[in-house]
């Protein structure tokens, strides 16, 4: 095993803690993630899968247990330390591509890059090159609205990847893709790993993750596979 870039130790999620209506989402989950690893999340729904997402990608807090990206403990760090961990090392993809419709495919690739400091020219530059490489180069100047449902997740993992993040969340990636584009989408996940992204996806079809390199199963907020 490689470097080991994502570790889920002994993380519990518990809301309303001590009341009588407490939920544990999330019961003592623990593995760990190398460079280049592609893992899927599943289960039914209320399994957790969403909660355990959240909370890698620094948006919830564990109640107890740790996470650490790329070797930072992350449950111990401020709100700006989070959201710089956000920033510079997590990619998130959206089942709903969460695109804004007056930016061309070009600007929402730029975007990120500019909030964490990029020059304008050298935003537009390493966004160029990275909707080329997801093979949108002849799109860079269209709205969401010109694009079909497939070339805008290409546009959305584009933008996650532009930073060149040590983990990339993709949760329902393909919820909304037929069959045929999912697996194009699949496809681009798989080369992104062999080009070191380590890859966390939720998904509730298993012919899906049936692509990724390893499944993790949730059931009541606990692995069972």
């Amino acid at each position: 095993m490689g470097k080991i870039v994502l570790e889920v130790k002994n993380v519990s999620k518990i809301y309303n803690q001590g009341k009588d209506n407490e939920v544990a989402a999330l019961k003592n989950i623990d593995f760990k993630l190398a460079r280049g690893e592609f893992v899927s999340i599943v289960g039914h729904s209320g399994s957790g899968k969403t909660t355990l997402l959240d909370i890698i990608g620094c948006l919830l807090r564990p109640t107890e247990g740790k996470v650490f990206v790329d070797g930072t403990e992350t449950n111990r760090l401020g709100d700006t330390e989070l959201a710089k961990i956000r920033r510079e090392k997590i990619g998130f993809v959206f089942q709903q591509y969460n695109l804004i419709q007056s930016y061309t495919a070009l600007e929402n690739v730029a975007l990120p890059l500019r909030i964490s400091g990029k020059t304008k020219k050298a935003a537009e530059k390493k966004a160029k090159e990275t909707l080329d490489a997801v093979g949108l180069g002849e799109r860079l100047e269209h709205r969401p609205s010109q694009l079909s449902g497939g070339e805008q997740q290409r546009v959305a993992i584009a933008r996650a990847i532009a930073n060149d993040p040590s983990v990339i969340l993709a949760d329902e990636p393909t919820g909304n893709l037929d069959t045929k584009t999912g697996e194009k989408v699949l496809n681009l996940f798989l080369d992104l790993s062999k080009k070191g992204y380590t890859l966390v996806m939720i998904t509730h079809n298993p012919n899906i993750a049936r692509l990724s390199h390893r499944v993790i199963k949730l059931k009541d907020g606990m692995v069972v596979k």
